[in-house]
């Protein structure tokens, strides 16, 4: 039995263009992962930390320079950080620019912070690309998700939706990928091409986005439901006056009707009642995803150096040499 896409039966108009469009835009998962699962890797690179190392404190595992504590954790932890913030910005950008436009912006902040990374011979201005570039990605994730909702149709916008986390993991594999193919370079192409693979992705996710289609929702919203009727037709592959397209439309015209009759929402709303008990659901299950320490893997190539240095014995103490 082999597995395949099929829309319920009696379903009108074709499935696959607005299938088509989810499954591309889910392609910004892969900025995503690539930036996270990259950095291990380079913080491991000799030229690398030849390069931004300033501490004088040489590891007795490798005889390479070594980063503090708090240097590592700054440069992996700013990431986050910016995704932080990121995240937050994205709901008012799409609502302002539209989810096409404001998705083409996130791309863009991600853009000048994988400049500034590229163009970096020293920590802080290293850092400072890092966060721009989280500040991008947490725009990205928000709003790829609610571009997909609203354009998949009904019986397969989970997959769709879902098919964003899938992104992200391949580009954890092609940032694996990436890093080992450049990490015996003895140039600064040892960690600046990795860095900046990430045009490439960007690039393809802007461009795509160009030939994409305004969601029928933001048009709704917008007050322009004939710009609303065109977009979904191109995405359902109907006629603008088909009875189909137009109950769907309908659906939609009702449910922002409904949402304006609550009145004026804020983040505040997102914690009361029935909208708290799933943003606590949807927080617990992301949060433990995160406590199970998967991500520990990424940086493995940081700590596996120090693989027999972590226990101490009277002939090999874990200490580090200092430069004189």
């Amino acid at each position: 039995m082999g597995l395949a896409i099929k829309p319920p039966p009696g379903t009108p108009g074709k499935a696959w263009p607005a299938i088509v469009v989810g499954f591309f835009v889910a392609f910004g998962g892969v900025l995503f992962g690539y930036d996270t699962g990259t950095i291990g890797g380079i913080l491991a690179m000799p030229y690398w930390l030849e390069t931004f190392t300033t501490t004088g404190v040489i590891n007795p595992a490798t005889g390479l320079p070594t980063l503090t504590a708090s240097q590592s954790a700054e440069i992996v932890s700013l990431l986050s950080a910016g995704t932080f913030f990121g995240a937050l910005t994205a709901s008012p950008a799409c609502d302002m620019l539209g989810r096409r436009m404001g998705l083409m912006a996130a791309v863009g902040v991600f853009t000048i912070g994988v400049i500034l990374q590229t163009a970096s011979t020293a920590i802080p201005l290293f850092v400072a690309g890092r966060f721009v570039a989280g500040y991008g990605v947490g725009m990205i994730s928000a709003s790829i998700p609610l571009y997909q909702s609203e354009t998949a149709p009904k019986w397969i916008r989970g997959t769709i939706v879902g098919s964003y986390q899938l992104a992200i993991t391949i580009g954890l594999l092609l940032a694996s990928v990436v890093d080992h193919a450049t990490k015996d370079r003895q140039d600064t192409g040892s960690y600046r091409i990795p860095i900046a693979v990430q045009f490439a992705w960007a690039i393809i996710l802007f461009s795509g986005m160009l030939m994409l289609p305004e969601t029928p929702r933001y048009h709704i919203k917008s007050g322009h439901p004939e710009k609303a009727a065109k977009s979904l037709s191109r995405l359902r592959r109907l006629d603008a006056d088909h009875p189909a397209l137009v109950e769907e439309l309908g659906e939609i015209t009702a449910n922002h009707e409904y949402e304006l009759s609550l009145g004026k929402a804020s983040y505040l709303d997102c914690f009361k009642g029935n909208l708290g008990k799933r943003l606590a659901t949807g927080c617990l299950l992301q949060s433990l995803q995160q406590l199970t320490g998967v991500n520990f893997i990424f940086y493995c190539e940081h700590f596996e150096p120090f693989e027999g240095y972590l226990r101490p014995s009277p002939t090999r103490p874990p200490i580090a040499l200092r430069r004189n």
